[in-house]
């Protein structure tokens, strides 16, 4: 994400911005992206409510797993794609980061899914003891 930009005690960002770092920044609101897997996956763990707006390949699945708020219609390659108003997408933020119980539940969800995260990649968590199991299998059949 190329950005220019800067805020009252930060250091102005020029060039490729480190999107983990802003999204970790607690100023965050919320988070527009086309649902690629790794800024998907940068998004739950920074515990960051998703706008998703898919555009193509496995960006609609992956907004799938994560999306209660995002594209209804769309295909590779933006064929058949609508125009969105720019009223739609006022009224679809507004309700990520708005003060409204649908916001507050979807930012209680983000957290939750960070913890969830974080947990999985710890010493006993999902990710690690698979990862683990794929190590430990690899190198037996090394042997």
């Amino acid at each position: 994400m190329a950005v220019e930009t800067g805020c009252r005690g930060c250091q102005s960002i020029r060039g490729w911005a480190p999107q983990v770092v802003i999204l970790d920044h607690p100023a965050v609101g919320g988070f527009l992206t086309q649902c690629g897997w790794n800024s998907t996956l940068e998004a739950i763990t920074a515990g960051v409510p998703m706008i998703t707006w898919p555009m193509n390949a496995d960006q609609f699945y992956n907004e799938k797993l994560v999306g209660e708020v995002g594209a209804k219609v769309g295909g590779p390659y933006f064929e058949n794609q609508e125009l969105i108003e720019a009223e739609t997408i006022k009224n679809v933020i507004e309700r990520v980061v708005g003060e409204g119980m649908e916001g507050e539940a979807m930012r209680k969800r983000a957290k939750i899914l960070k913890e969830k995260a974080k947990a999985a990649v710890q010493e006993g968590g999902s990710s690690y003891s698979d990862l683990k199991s794929l190590i430990d299998e690899l190198k037996a059949r090394r042997l």
